[in-house]
């Protein structure tokens, strides 16, 4: 129910559901439902009203938006925080965690608003000193992120993703930037040319161009390493991460500590390598032979992660998700056919979609069809991964990386690429 009790309050409960409304309850006047009939309810509020309430005023908030890397940079940043002492919260695509433990799963990357103000209210309950949160661009369209504070905002990266909700790049782009366009406090990835900012109280970080924060020098061998500088401060850090995209997410993750704490570059950066990464991010399923799970379901994050690997021979099973951008598709193929020695293109989550018409969309950008096969079972086309793979190959799994499901139709089917790896070998 879409509830939320208050204690210690003329009114004993908030919605912003006008279903739930009654006589003990206030409605809660958002973005999204001033259009809708709240007279069953006690009162009408505003989030202004309620802020105090929630305790928003005594935590610092920090958003993280782009198209790629908010759920690994925020996992960072709350992991290295709680390393160096602090009490912190998470909310995002794998759920909410205040202080090292698991308090829920979501339903959403950028939950509505009232329940973000529950979860900052918990976190506040518990002490903590911050509340790290990932911001969609739907959230942000949506208004779902109106009244907060954000002690910090956090730029990725912006490249095609949901042109299904956002009609085309242009409109997407402008979303993700109306992030950035205030004067709070801000960190920017100065490398990315589709990002436009209001300059004030900004901060950049890149690895190619000048900026706040700069990697001066970085190995991708046997995990990652790098040097950041900062003003006067240049120190390294060490990291068993894979792949030349997270040291970005590595290089933003210290860089905001730093803006948030000011504690020492050196001490940041010796909580790097406590962090060993995510479920279904870059995620070793098996060593031997070497077998890795990945999120990626946009052409960035596919050209990112298989670039990543690009001194290796790699299988790659992948597909695309049903009712979901379709212009996106073509682009997948083609990016699979310039890396990888061996692709097999299976279903993902089909939805109402037929998944031979996706694979196909698929297959529009593959020129050249050799070493290229299509099973449409998913379970049987990572069976056969397996069965091409050589000792010195990778096979990467992409699409799902630690989805429990598989969405056919309406319902959510159990299927778990990983527990298939584990099984299959």
């Amino acid at each position: 129910m879409r509830k939320i009790e208050i204690p210690n309050n003329t009114f004993r409960y908030i919605t912003d559901d006008s279903r739930f409304c009654d006589s003990n309850t206030a409605f809660l006047l958002t973005a999204q439902n001033r259009n809708f009939d709240s007279q069953s309810c006690c009162k009408t509020i505003e989030l202004s009203e309620i802020s105090d309430i929630f305790g928003i005023n005594q935590i610092k908030i920090v958003g993280i938006t782009g198209t790629n890397g908010k759920t690994t940079t925020s996992s960072l940043i709350y992991s290295m925080l709680l390393d160096l002492g602090y009490k912190v919260a998470l909310q995002g695509t794998r759920g909410l965690f205040i202080n090292d433990r698991k308090v829920s799963d979501t339903g959403h990357t950028t939950p509505p608003i009232l329940d973000t103000y529950k979860n900052i209210y918990q976190a506040v309950s518990e002490d903590c000193e911050y509340f790290i949160m990932e911001v969609s661009s739907h959230s942000i369209a949506q208004n779902r992120i109106e009244t907060l504070d954000f002690a910090l905002k956090i730029h990725t990266n912006i490249t095609g993703d949901h042109l299904d909700y956002h009609k085309n790049m242009e409109e997407y782009i402008k979303v993700k930037n109306s992030f950035f366009a205030d004067e709070s406090q801000k960190l920017l990835n100065k490398d990315d040319t589709n990002i436009d900012f209001n300059y004030k109280n900004a901060y950049t970080y890149s690895l190619e161009s000048g900026s706040s924060f700069k990697l001066l020098a970085y190995s991708l061998t046997q995990g990652l390493s790098g040097m950041v500088q900062f003003f006067q401060e240049v120190e390294d850090f060490q990291s068993s991460l894979y792949g030349f995209f997270n040291l970005y997410n590595i290089l933003a993750s210290v860089s905001a500590i730093k803006l948030l704490t000011q504690k020492p570059l050196r001490e940041i950066c010796d909580q790097v390598d406590n962090f060993y990464g995510i479920a279904g991010r870059m995620e070793v399923v098996s060593e031997k032979p070497l077998i890795i799970v990945d999120f990626a379901h946009t052409p960035d994050g596919m050209e990112q992660v298989l670039n990543s690997l690009r001194e290796k021979d790699v299988i790659v099973v992948f597909g695309a998700g049903g009712d979901r951008d379709k212009t996106k598709r073509p682009m997948m193929g083609a990016i699979a056919s310039k890396y990888a020695k061996n692709i097999i293109v299976t279903s993902d989550n089909p939805r109402f979609e037929e998944p031979e018409l996706i694979i196909n969309d698929i297959l529009k950008g593959i020129k050249d069809s050799e070493n290229i096969e299509v099973i449409v079972n998913r379970r049987e086309a990572i069976q056969r991964g397996i069965e091409l793979q050589k000792d010195d190959e990778v096979l990467l799994i992409l699409g799902k990386g630690d989805e429990k499901y598989q969405i056919i139709y309406d319902k959510k089917l159990p299927f778990d690429d990983r527990e298939i790896i584990r099984e299959l070998l």
